[in-house]
């Protein structure tokens, strides 16, 4: 059976490297994902600020900044503990999560909204941290090099 498909462009002589494991996976993914959510809450704080003026301004990025400390932590747990040992690295991200939720939770109730707040622009400015954060983050993902098969060991010369 024949195609009539084009063949492309010839290939050069250079040699296919091998890829190794990204060096700082998830802090790489804290850089992405905190300059996205910093960059949409700016943005989010002048409608804010037009609006409710500074307290709607400061109540929107502090609604932000708080997913983004949720959200970072997990990241940096990832950087130190999969770095030494990966596989345990889920089971290490779940009980984080569970001691964030209780103790974010337990901050909240503890310490209290302040008077100041607007709770409207606080959980925009929450929201619109969560969708940038992720969105990153998935992008970052997508453009991972991550190493599933460990690199061909190189043969040296033999004598036949």
């Amino acid at each position: 059976m024949s195609s009539n498909a084009d063949s492309g462009p010839a290939s050069g002589s250079s040699r296919v490297g091998t890829s190794g494991p990204s060096r700082s996976l998830w802090l790489n993914l804290l850089k992405r994902s905190s300059i996205a959510a910093a960059a949409g809450l700016v943005l989010c704080a002048v409608p804010a600020a037009l609006l409710n003026g500074v307290s709607g301004a400061v109540s929107s990025f502090l609604g932000g900044l708080l997913v983004m400390l949720f959200f970072g932590i997990s990241l940096l747990i990832g950087h130190f503990v999969g770095r030494n040992n990966p596989s345990g690295a889920i089971g290490v991200f779940v009980a984080t999560y569970f001691i964030k939720v209780v103790g974010f939770a337990v901050v909240l109730f503890v310490v209290g909204a302040p008077a100041w707040l607007h709770g409207r622009w606080f959980v925009i400015g929450a929201v619109v941290a969560v969708v940038l954060w992720q969105a990153a983050e998935i992008h970052s993902f997508s453009k991972a090099r991550l190493q599933i098969y460990n690199d061909p060991e190189e043969k040296g010369p033999t004598d036949a």
